[in-house]
């Protein structure tokens, strides 16, 4: 068992991190913690107010800069302006709603969110990313499926809780796809992933008229839930620790829902190979963003 710990970071000085939906929960803490260590942290965050004060929190160089994932302009505008190279990038922003919504170009709110703007963030920035990028993803995954039929919902009845687990799902398939692309290019770079467990920052959201069932299963969940503190960890174990591309991080106690982090398993559906090509594929069309490597992870094309 890891008994990793926030002492356990590693000198960071000279390390630029790059962190989403850093201005509160486990992205703030993840972002503060990386600054005392040394490292220069950009919050990439949609609000930049609640990102200036968050960065009042933190000590060390720290900077904001505005990113909506929702919106693939901003995405691109990000990279764009980003001055000099990145050693960390870390996938961190997610959420989670109840009634369908959908992003500025049309995709279903969470996957295009969760998955498809940090698929194109990733793709962008790769040519400057030096170390790691790191993917949150969630224990969610495990219930998750893919219907490629009908990935942004326009047909079937919408599922908020089977859209977020999609959204998790795909988190872990582009992380494994990620890795295997950097690996045929012959890069440095790793893909690691990591979920939080349950953590007090990612309660179920409430419904408008919430039900006895789900006050019950809210208040069984607020039981085993660990601090924001507690599910930064396996992020900044993925992120830091000496570890194998295409690891996946978790607290190791309650069957992954908090504890120390350790290396975890995943689902069936989490580890097939052919899908996650296919969603690469699919996540290349619809963002038009492009795996920069190509050239060299295909030498004969």
């Amino acid at each position: 068992m890891s008994r990793f710990s926030l002492a356990d970071l590693p000198d960071l000085a000279g390390r630029t991190a790059v962190v989403t939906g850093s201005n509160s929960g486990i992205g703030l803490v993840t972002a503060r913690a990386l600054a005392e260590r040394g490292a220069r942290v950009v919050l990439a965050v949609r609000d930049q107010e609640k990102g200036e004060t968050a960065a009042a929190t933190m000590a060390g160089p720290v900077q904001v800069r505005p990113l909506d994932l929702a919106d693939l302009s901003s995405v691109r505008a990000f990279a764009r302006d980003l001055p000099g190279p990145v050693d960390l990038l870390i996938n961190n922003a997610g959420l989670s709603l109840g009634p369908l919504s959908r992003t500025v170009n049309g995709f279903e709110l969470q996957f295009g969110t969760n998955h498809l703007g940090h698929f194109a963030l990733t793709n962008l920035l790769l040519p400057r990313i030096r170390e790691r990028v790191v993917t949150v993803a969630s224990l969610g995954h495990r219930i998750g499926s893919l219907d490629f039929t009908d990935l942004q919902w326009q047909r079937r009845p919408y599922r908020p809780n089977a859209a977020y687990t999609q959204s998790k799902l795909a988190n872990l398939l582009f992380a494994a796809e990620l890795q295997r692309r950097l690996t045929r290019a012959g890069s440095p770079v790793i893909s690691t992933a990591a979920h939080p467990g349950i953590s007090s920052t990612n309660l179920m959201r409430a419904e408008r008229k919430p039900s006895l069932g789900f006050r019950v299963e809210k208040f069984l969940v607020g039981l085993v839930a660990q601090s924001a503190e507690g599910g930064a960890l396996p992020i900044l174990y993925a992120a830091t620790a000496d570890l194998p591309g295409d690891s996946y991080a978790g607290p190791g106690r309650l069957w992954g829902m908090r504890g120390a982090p350790k290396l975890v398993g995943r689902s069936a559906r989490a580890r097939d190979s052919s899908a996650a090509r296919r969603l690469w594929e699919v996540s290349e069309d619809l963002t038009g963003t492009r795996f920069p490597l190509d050239a060299l992870a295909n030498p004969a094309s």
